[in-house]
């Protein structure tokens, strides 16, 4: 056994090189699932000043200076940042005590829908409905009493998020105005010969800076589309609906199926059984099918080639070791998983010896 582990370790790790990749790897992946906590102004401002820095490098090639091309990026990110905190979020926040102010009557209107079943399809008994209408009863009370204990929560860390929200920024102005620097110290913990951190590098970099950007624009404008339509539409929430429709496209497959449970419910307890019920659900398909067929495409020009298993297992896997952040970089931290697989060294193999 120990001669087979030293002969495969060997074979894989026989290059400084890989062994450097390798080490730095591990250390990456100690540092998000143990210290992403703590770290998350840092790594969420990193995020940040990475799809900002593009806007950067367009106006440095227009001819102005870089450091006033931070300060200007800089301060229409804090005025969008202000719009969020002030305007959105405080319409985010009443349309969703309006919604649990509701939700009373919406369950009384699904329960009585739910117990004329059995009148319509005779296979279905009153005590499968009564369980069925228990179990939901149980669920959405386990989700009220976890809503108030994050709000109870979230009022103890208040002072947490004051301090964050006064990092955030100066951590992005940083990031871009000292990028050169910042790169520099970086490269002086890497060894002299790293051609094959910088092979892997390479493969990566495009499709995660395509990915992070065209994610952000996709999330904007989906969510932003759905809102207006809902609104035009005239459904409740429709606000709260486009968020949600927007925050959806982060996860691929998975998002777009959850998110349109709310949507189709709303909907219905507003208008049940109706043709405006019929145009919400029009509308919401053809969102959903621009969204696949038109927009992604136009997006993303740089093709990330994964399996959808593939893409499914890394949702799973690094959302299960970073939360949020790793739905969102699942797709660019698989394609990272990807790059070192095929750029990781290996022995030529032994030719076999023609007999004479």
């Amino acid at each position: 056994m120990v001669q087979i582990l030293k002969k495969w370790f060997d074979k894989y790790f026989s290059d400084p090189q890989a062994v450097v990749l390798f080490l730095a790897l591990v250390l990456g992946f100690a540092i998000v699932i143990y210290m992403g906590g703590m770290l998350l102004p840092v790594l969420a401002s990193l995020v940040i000043a990475y799809l900002l820095d593009d806007v950067v490098g367009f106006l440095e090639k227009k001819g102005v200076p870089r450091l006033r091309g931070v300060i200007l990026v800089f301060l229409v990110f804090i005025a969008l940042m202000v719009f969020v905190l002030f305007a959105l979020i405080p319409m985010l926040s009443s349309q969703v005590t309006e919604l649990m102010q509701q939700l009373p009557k919406m369950m009384n209107k699904g329960r009585e829908a739910l117990l004329k079943l059995p009148e319509h399809y005779p296979f279905i008994s009153d005590q499968q409905v009564t369980n069925l209408i228990e179990t939901i009863l149980s669920e959405l009370s386990s989700v009220g009493h976890k809503v108030v204990s994050a709000s109870l929560s979230s009022l103890v860390s208040l002072i947490t998020l004051v301090v964050y929200l006064v990092l955030f920024p100066l951590l992005v102005f940083f990031f871009l105005k000292d990028k050169h620097l910042i790169i520099q110290w970086a490269k002086g913990f890497i060894p002299k010969e790293h051609n094959l951190i910088a092979q892997v590098w390479k493969a990566v970099d495009p499709q995660i800076g395509n990915y992070v950007q065209g994610k952000f624009w996709e999330m904007l404008l989906v969510g932003l589309v759905s809102g207006v339509v809902f609104a035009i539409l005239g459904l409740g929430y429709s606000i709260l609906l486009g968020a949600l429709v927007g925050i959806s496209v982060i996860v691929p497959y998975i998002g777009a199926t959850v998110v349109t449970i709310p949507v189709v419910l709303i909907g219905f307890f507003q208008w049940g059984w109706s043709v405006p019920f019929a145009y919400l659900v029009i509308a919401y398909a053809i969102i959903q099918a621009l969204d696949a067929s038109v927009l992604v495409p136009l997006l993303f020009s740089e093709a990330v080639n994964l399996h959808p298993i593939a893409i499914i297992v890394a949702i799973l896997f690094f959302g299960g070791i970073w939360g949020f952040w790793g739905v969102f970089f699942a797709i660019p931290l698989a394609t990272l998983v990807q790059a070192i697989i095929h750029a990781w060294p290996r022995p030529e193999p032994e030719a076999d010896s023609i007999p004479s």
